[in-house]
């Protein structure tokens, strides 16, 4: 099998390109910017050229707080990239596997979101992601999309790394704890986007559709930042004072929503895929951050 991973040098690429595939898989993965999802020909010059079976999309513009004032660039890459990657896959006959994200909700609801619930994005990210899983069913039925939160890992920009950095060197955070959601590994997105990968190798297809998959579990910002913490003082020492703040009392350019989580059972009992508990993810990045760190 020959898989293409289209933007393989974000978190999930990274992490796609050093997972655990099957013997024999041929995975060849497209860094920014010798493929660039806003370029004319650059999805169809991709696909052309390598011939997959696979095709996995590991770009996005996830800058939530500058997507509100670069609208073109997040759609171009969100909901354009998508919609090109999906029709190039349907000509070619090639399975399409797509990620999108908990943005696409308003967080309003008092209970868990299922794949079911009405979207109703509030900011531009959230609106062009939900412009692109409409592209790419439009665009083809053999299709998985799975919809994630919070995602970090031990390479590029995230939550961890930050709190790891801003842990060692202030005495007080102030963190919002009146959002909630999930911490996802891109390591474990990546692990089941493997396994999903092999039981389209053997069967030839998946349970199309949209899913949900997160870590397992749900809590805040803050109490995610306090577990980060206890890590962090484990091993050098140090631990700042934390603060529980309201989302009110830190204004962002992007509203954010208030309730990120996402029910993921449909994916366990449809696709055969689960992420472990985010606190045993969050430890095992930790951990390579401290041992054996990625150069990002």
């Amino acid at each position: 099998m020959k898989v293409l991973v289209l933007g393989s040098n974000g978190q999930l690429g990274f992490e796609l390109m050093r997972a655990n595939w099957a013997p024999g898989t041929d995975v060849v993965g497209l860094p920014y910017p010798e493929f660039d999802v806003t370029r004319p020909g650059d999805v169809d010059k991709a696909v052309a050229t390598h011939a997959p079976d696979l095709l996995v999309n590991a770009t996005a513009h996830t800058a939530v707080d500058k997507a509100e004032s670069e609208v073109d660039l997040s759609f171009a890459i969100n909901r354009d990239g998508p919609g090109a990657m999906a029709a190039a896959s349907a000509a070619r006959g090639i399975p399409f596997i797509h990620v999108s994200t908990d943005y696409v909700f308003d967080g309003t609801k008092d209970g868990i979101y299922t794949e079911d619930e009405p979207i109703n994005p509030l900011g531009v990210y959230g609106a062009s992601k939900a412009a692109g899983e409409e592209a790419v069913r439009a665009a083809t039925p053999h299709h998985v999309i799975l919809r994630t939160s919070w995602v970090y890992s031990a390479y590029g920009n995230n939550f961890v790394k930050t709190m790891l950095r801003f842990g060692k060197e202030r005495e007080e955070m102030r963190v919002v704890a009146d959002q909630h959601g999930s911490p996802t590994a891109a390591a474990d997105l990546a692990a089941a986007i493997v396994q999903i990968a092999g039981t389209i190798e053997k069967t030839g297809a998946a349970a199309w559709g949209t899913y949900h998959l997160t870590g397992s579990g749900y809590t805040n910002w803050h109490d995610f930042a306090e577990h980060i913490f206890r890590r962090l003082e484990e091993r050098t020492g140090k631990r700042p004072r934390l603060t529980a703040i309201g989302t009110a009392d830190y204004p962002t350019p992007a509203r954010r929503p208030a309730n990120s989580r996402l029910d993921c059972g449909r994916a366990r009992e449809r696709l055969g895929v689960a992420c472990p508990p985010w606190q045993e993810s969050v430890d095992r990045v930790i951990d390579e951050l401290f041992t054996n760190p990625p150069q990002a």
